[in-house]
């Protein structure tokens, strides 16, 4: 028998209720926003503002990634529909392409799609957190060794790693409490974005002068746009975080599609609104640059007063971020361990239906590690490239699953198909040449980390770990 057929004998016989406690639609909705609202739209519209110097032209930027988020979303609704499982791209590439591929995504999701962004999300809630407090964030020792950074510690890198920690043990504890936590984190975020939006705009001390002319169409065909949609992939990362729950949905076949849709959109209606926000308290020039974009654009609508509220309320928000990935990710690498391909420990699950528990601290431990070697712009770049890599991938393995099966009873099939994940696979094609090109050596780390996967795939085959179909 094949490996693609086993691997489906594997998928229909696992049990529809693996575990005690299921997320509903409102909570998978909930994941989706919490994943993907966080870390980079408070972090990279200054970035994106510095490669294409006309706000028009980022405003066009975030929506065409909203786009390509939300043609992956209706993409990744349809596999999740047909592969209810916990795991992610690692079940659907397993069932396309087969388990190299579906390891090497899996590698890649453990280093790239869920550590580098908590690691991220937990400096960037750092630096906002100290900065509403009026503390430096800035001091700090920091040892290289021929220009890479070893080690950095400064209160930025400590309050992080407090911050990482103390979810890692939130939902190593169960399912129940960690969701209930992750509702109440996301809805304070959300309603902290509509207050800065509707203040903002409405009575901010801001200017629609700072939207400046419109530019030309060229610019949305430009090397600084592809290279920008690589910090926007970033930002919109998540929108298929309930595909990595699987069963633990309730009703999967409809749910994950719905939350994955639902939630990609609101996110993108919430991203342009807020980046107009951005636009009207603050001049390109500004904007250029700034890691901290959400706390300077509130000092410019309202003052220095206000603004450090909204810091912290800013840094508050990042929390359900970091939440919602200790949550998700740990289910891809427990899957990988079922399966024979991962270390056997991560597979196993707290009070044998509980949640990953040794999964969840393998995460937290990589986290860790990028929080004090890594510096921020860079784990950006490395994960946009990345994620895009093996989007793309996955996207096209629908492609194939379509060809090799019908489904005609499947309760959801991919909207626009097959224009859909042409779209999505074009896309991503254009983010990931782009970002080889323009930023070769960072590419070639994630090329690198993939090469690695490739070793360890190898290291696991001949340890005899497969299980059987």
């Amino acid at each position: 028998m094949n490996h693609v057929a086993s691997a489906g004998a594997r998928q229909d016989s696992v049990p529809k209720c693996q575990y005690r406690h299921q997320l509903g639609l409102f909570s998978a909705v909930i994941l989706v926003v919490a994943n993907m609202v966080g870390t980079g739209i408070f972090t990279t519209s200054g970035f994106i503002i510095q490669e294409l110097q006309n706000p028009w032209a980022m405003l066009s930027c975030w929506a065409v990634g909203g786009l390509f988020a939300l043609t992956g979303a209706l993409c990744y609704g349809e596999l999740g529909a047909r592969f209810p499982r916990a795991g992610g791209e690692y079940v659907f590439l397993r069932e396309s392409f087969g388990e190299t591929l579906a390891f090497l995504s899996g590698w890649v999701s453990l280093l790239v799609g869920f550590s580098a962004p908590i690691a991220a999300a937990a400096m960037a809630f750092a630096v906002y957190f100290l900065g509403s407090a009026g503390l430096p964030s800035d001091q700090g020792f920091t040892w290289t060794l021929q220009g890479l950074t070893v080690l950095t510690l400064s209160p930025v890198t400590l309050l992080a790693s407090v911050v990482i920690l103390g979810f890692s043990f939130i939902h190593r504890h169960s399912l129940f409490l960690g969701s209930r936590i992750q509702n109440l984190l996301t809805l304070f975020k959300v309603a902290i974005i509509f207050t800065l939006i509707f203040w903002g705009l409405g009575w901010g001390n801001g200017s629609m002068s700072h939207f400046g002319p419109l530019p030309s169409a060229q610019v949305l065909f430009s090397s600084p746009f592809a290279t920008s949609l690589v910090f926007i992939t970033f930002a919109y990362s998540g929108w298929n975080a309930a595909a990595y729950m699987g069963s633990e949905i309730s009703c999967p076949t409809q749910n994950i599609p719905l939350a994955l849709a639902l939630g990609t959109l609101l996110v993108t209606v919430f991203y342009l609104l807020l980046n107009m926000t951005f636009i009207y308290g603050l001049a390109a020039a500004e904007m250029s640059g700034v890691l901290e974009i959400g706390e300077k654009a509130a000092l410019a609508l309202f003052g220095p007063g206000v603004s450090r509220i909204f810091a912290g309320a800013i840094a508050l928000s990042l929390l359900s971020l970091i939440s919602a990935m200790m949550m998700t990710g740990p289910r891809v690498y427990q899957a990988m361990a079922r399966d024979g391909l991962f270390f056997t420990a991560v597979s196993k699950l707290r009070h044998g239906s509980g949640p990953p528990g040794n999964a969840i601290l393998l995460q937290a431990g990589l986290a860790l590690f990028m929080v004090f070697t890594a510096s921020f712009e860079n784990l950006l770049i490395f994960i946009g490239f990345t994620l895009s890599l093996f989007s793309l991938i996955t996207v096209a393995g629908l492609m194939v699953i379509r060809q090799r099966q019908a489904a005609p009873d499947l309760p959801y099939k991919t909207l626009g198909y097959p224009f859909t994940p042409i779209v999505f696979i074009l896309g991503n094609l254009w983010i990931v040449l782009f970002s080889i090109l323009n930023k070769p050596l960072v590419s070639l780390t994630g090329l690198a980390a993939i090469l690695l996967g490739v070793l360890l795939y190898v290291f696991f085959k001949r340890r005899g770990g497969e299980q059987p179909g």
